[in-house]
């Protein structure tokens, strides 16, 4: 596992849109813009159970996200690894990041919606922030 800097944890704590990359079952990538974050030492993004991005991660858990700045563009992190696919606080997480991005909690889950975080403990680290 790479470490990330206090730069990149400080990046990925900002209001930014990662594009998530999976692999889809005949090989060719799927990709997503989602909200991100960090747990300090890992990437950590949120998703509904059976979507495409989780059905891909389920059987086969490597990633790649992809962010960029909104102020400067120039500015860019690309982190992959493998997903570790976690079911605790998985809605309190979504929560968090609704507040993150939109300043208050009020996700609203579909019925019978399940949330499951995706943790991505970085194997490579690139891009311009350091």
């Amino acid at each position: 596992m790479k470490k990330l800097s206090p730069t990149q944890i400080e990046f990925l704590r900002r209001r930014q849109f990662a594009h998530v990359a999976t692999v889809n079952p005949d090989g060719s990538p799927q990709v997503t813009a989602l909200w991100v974050d960090t747990d300090g030492e890992a990437v950590v993004i949120n998703t509904a159970k059976g979507r495409v991005k989780h059905r891909n991660l389920v059987r086969d858990p490597r990633i790649a996200i992809s962010i960029v700045d909104f102020e400067n563009p120039y500015d860019s992190l690309t982190i992959s690894g493998r997903a570790e696919l976690i079911d605790e606080g998985a809605v309190d997480h979504i929560r968090s990041l609704q507040e993150k991005y939109h300043g208050n909690r009020d996700f609203h889950l579909e019925p019978g919606e399940e949330r499951v975080i995706i943790r991505v403990a970085p194997e490579r680290i690139g891009g311009s922030v350091e």
